[in-house]
């Protein structure tokens, strides 16, 4: 493994991609770090110590890596941007201009990633101005951060958070281009990473030895099942016909199409966390006790001191939520229409299945087999720990998104600078 790291700094233009790339990590984490104007820090400080958000709260705080606690100019981390590609993805479903953008390949792209910029930044606008006014009011940290509530002051918060989120956008975009990986997925790697400690430390003092190792084994073993789940993938066998055109043989090659058992990735995790919140944000805008406590009781992951007190009802509810949006969003990003015809189109068939309807029906009933276990996988990813938390009684501040956002950026950005090293004879990380 030491000779592997060698390796990676001998090549110049590989060592100098992955030090730019921890040059920006380092500006990203400096950023994560500086306050925004007009807030009372020594609240922060207390109500930080006082408090754990869970929810959306929870996520932004994640994805910020801890910028949201601290309320730092970085505080909306790179959540806006992924919901901003999220709602152009759905879009391009119903809106056929934005389908025939994507059709047009490079620059098509281009367009769609223009418009998904100008939509984070109209997102980062809403979401910023919604957390100024949950920090005024205590919902969000516990405290009233913000004593001096403004126009003036609220203006300068929110355009400075907006800002930061447009500086987190423009730095992931520059480790794509210079870097190594992509650059949004490791902005949120390095964000994550950055709260393990604190988690396993919130963890470890809220338990005892024998509870901290299950937890730790959970981890150990999740970490494991991703990695070989996400290397999972059927391959669907396509030959193509043999022409021939004056003296020249076109055709007659094999391929497959790798059909992933993960195919939504961490989608569905983040929709179904984002949607279990929204009876909590209605919860506190009604003022209905019976409908608070019912809230409280069954559909909120309650925040207590040193972690995350889950519920059963809420666990439950987490899973059925993240097996229904894996077969929605599975069946947005593959179309069994689409390929079939696409298929057709270049000459290839599916050995032994009939082109046109069969090929549609063989394509639906695989994805339908690959889905329901690719489902099963990311619900019991996302509720063990909290599983675990229930079952033990003790408070787990680490989450399932966590190690599923983590090691599948790793894997990846791993198997890119294992292709940087192959290419030039290189022994990389998986040989």
């Amino acid at each position: 493994m030491l000779s592997v790291f060698r390796n990676m700094f001998r090549i110049a233009d590989l060592r100098a991609k992955i030090l730019f790339t921890l040059g920006i990590f380092a500006l990203y984490r400096l950023g994560a770090a500086v306050p925004v104007p007009g807030v009372d820090l020594d609240r922060i400080q207390l109500a930080a110590n006082q408090a754990q958000q869970a929810g959306v709260v929870g996520l932004l705080n994640l994805f910020s890596g801890g910028a949201l606690e601290q309320l730092s100019v970085f505080s909306l981390g790179i959540l806006p941007y992924i919901t901003a590609s999220i709602i152009m993805q759905l879009l391009a479903v119903v809106i056929p201009k934005l389908q025939a953008l994507q059709d047009e390949g490079e620059s098509g792209r281009k367009v769609i990633t223009q418009w998904t910029r100008y939509l984070t930044v109209g997102l980062a606008l809403l979401q910023s101005t919604g957390l100024t006014f949950l920090m005024h009011n205590g919902q969000l940290l516990g405290l009233d951060v913000i004593p001096e509530y403004t126009p003036r002051r609220v203006l300068i918060i929110v355009i400075t958070m907006t800002a930061g989120t447009a500086v987190i956008m423009w730095l992931g975009e520059l480790i794509t281009q210079r870097g190594i990986g992509n650059g949004m997925s490791l902005i949120i790697f390095v964000s994550i990473v950055s709260q393990l400690p604190s988690q396993f430390s919130t963890v470890y003092v809220n338990s005892n030895i024998i509870e901290f190792s299950s937890v730790v084994l959970l981890m150990f073993v999740l970490t494991v099942g991703i990695i070989y789940v996400d290397q999972a993938q059927r391959r669907i066998p396509i030959q193509f016909s043999r022409r021939v055109r004056g003296r020249k043989v076109l055709g007659g090659q094999s391929t497959y199409i790798p059909m992933k058992v993960n195919m939504a990735g961490v989608i569905p995790v983040i929709f179904a966390t984002s949607i279990l919140y929204f009876p909590a944000l209605i919860s506190t805008s009604i003022p209905w006790q019976g409908l608070q406590d019912f809230v409280e009781r069954y559909l909120v992951q309650s925040g207590s001191q040193g972690g995350f007190s889950p519920t059963l009802p809420y666990i439950i509810f987490l899973g059925a939520l993240v097996v229904f949006f894996t077969f929605f969003y599975t069946a947005i990003q593959f179309d069994p229409e689409r390929q079939a015809e696409q298929i057709q189109r270049q000459g290839g068939f599916v050995p032994g299945i009939r082109p046109g309807r069969a090929t549609v029906r063989h394509l639906e009933h695989i994805l339908s087999r690959i889905t329901f276990p690719g489902s099963m996988y990311l619900a019991f990813v996302a509720i063990a720990p909290s599983l675990l938390g229930w079952l033990l009684n003790i408070p787990v501040g680490l989450s399932g998104i966590s190690i599923l956002i983590v090691a599948g950026v790793a894997l990846e950005t791993m198997k890119q600078i294992e292709s940087q090293l192959m290419m030039r004879n290189y022994e990389g990380f998986l040989s």
